[in-house]
């Protein structure tokens, strides 16, 4: 999983980035509220490390910012010194998933981290076959169906497919999926991504009969909807 970590002391982020390395994420650090949010526009996370005392501002006005302005979907977790109860709630109230007081061991760090992506994830997402109206995905023998037909996808158009499937109106980077689908090499070109989801649109019959489309955002990457339902 792609986290973010923000924290104004930089022996914090390579502590945590560390650990989360070693657990098999991939992890990004910001030292300023401002550098997240410019990230945020450009690529995706599935979780953010999120101080509270940031340089230019609060880790809590960030949080609502996050939430309100750039992604619902991306998991939160406050890493603060601050202990106080209030601040806890207020907090979870305002949308982090969890709240972690610093200091903290790594392994609880990444315990904790795994806990959130795993509450994150769509409860389907241990199910052998995932349906999405008309769509059947096997996970195991990647396989896809439409309307009980089988269609013939390659490997990477079945991984690409099912991405966009499970994170349904979220908006998903380009870089992200390139990292998530193709492991990125950073010489990849984008137009590889772009073939790959008109391939999908076409074998898949991506349309209002069956009540799904890709939808492209200029300058950040793709989103799959459903028809009628509001973006």
């Amino acid at each position: 999983m792609r986290i973010a970590v923000v924290d104004d002391d930089e022996s914090i982020i390579e502590f945590a980035a560390t650990a989360l390395i070693a657990a098999g994420h991939s992890c990004i650090g910001y030292r300023t509220g401002a550098a997240l949010l410019a990230a945020l526009r450009r690529q995706t996370f599935d979780l953010v490390l999120l101080d509270w005392n940031l340089p230019d501002s609060s880790g809590m006005d960030l949080l609502k910012s996050i939430r309100d302005a750039v992604s619902r979907a991306t998991a939160i977790i406050m890493l603060t010194s601050r202990a106080d109860k209030d601040d806890v709630a207020a907090a979870l109230h305002a949308g982090a998933d969890d709240y972690v007081v610093k200091p903290e061991t790594a392994s609880v760090i990444v315990a904790r981290v795994e806990a959130v992506l795993r509450r994150a994830m769509p409860t389907a997402i241990q199910e052998r076959v995932l349906h999405f109206g008309p769509y059947a995905f096997d996970r195991l023998t990647e396989r896809v169906q439409v309307r009980d037909e089988d269609v013939s996808l390659s490997a990477k158009e079945f991984q690409l497919a099912l991405a966009l499937f499970e994170n349904m109106h979220r908006a998903l980077s380009r870089s992200y999926l390139l990292e998530t689908i193709w492991q990125s090499a950073a010489d990849l070109s984008t137009r590889t991504l772009d073939m790959h989801v008109s391939r999908i649109r076409t074998k898949l019959k991506l349309t209002p009969e069956n009540g799904y489309r890709i939808v492209a955002i200029s300058g950040y990457g793709y989103r799959m909807e459903r028809f009628g339902a509001e973006g």
